[in-house]
């Protein structure tokens, strides 16, 4: 067998939009029968919560679809840029970020998650942290199981 494929979603701090989109492309793959060809993480550009769960209104809407999740917040690291074949950026600040810190010559293909979203590519999954209540959370669930989905199905036709 091949080795696996690895994916890293990154967000700001590791406790919004990652996790969730981290936990949504958990259960794609396994819906889709390829979990055990994946190796999936998500981590941070920030380490302020490193160690921390993540915020209670993404635990909230992952728990409200079904989604296991008990992965702690974490920093990216030069190594990840080597460990995995896809780092995923929310936004394009992330993207900013991620370019800048990757190693000369790093493997990693760094993409923006939304450029996959079957409804509207290319559109950022915007940061809900600082919204009053959870209706940000439910939008970063929605767009990442439609980019989770796109980007499964460019990887089956062998487009990324």
């Amino acid at each position: 067998m091949a080795d696996k494929r690895k994916a890293l979603f990154i967000c700001l701090g590791n406790i919004c939009r990652s996790p969730i989109a981290e936990a949504v492309f958990l259960k794609s793959i396994d819906e889709a029968g390829v979990a055990d060809q994946w190796e999936v993480d998500s981590a941070a550009i920030g380490g302020w919560h490193v160690g921390k769960l993540p915020d209670h209104r993404a635990l909230a809407t992952m728990k409200k679809h079904d989604l296991p999740y008990d992965n702690r917040a974490r920093q990216i690291t030069k190594e990840d840029f080597n460990h995995y074949d896809y780092i995923f950026g929310m936004d394009e600040e992330n993207m900013s970020d991620l370019k800048s810190r990757a190693p000369k010559g790093s493997k990693a293909k760094q993409l923006l998650l939304g450029d996959y979203d079957t409804d509207a590519p290319g559109k950022i999954i915007r940061d809900p942290y600082y919204d009053q209540g959870s209706d940000g959370f439910e939008q970063c669930y929605v767009q990442c199981v439609r980019c989770c989905k796109g980007f499964l199905a460019k990887v089956d036709k062998g487009d990324v």
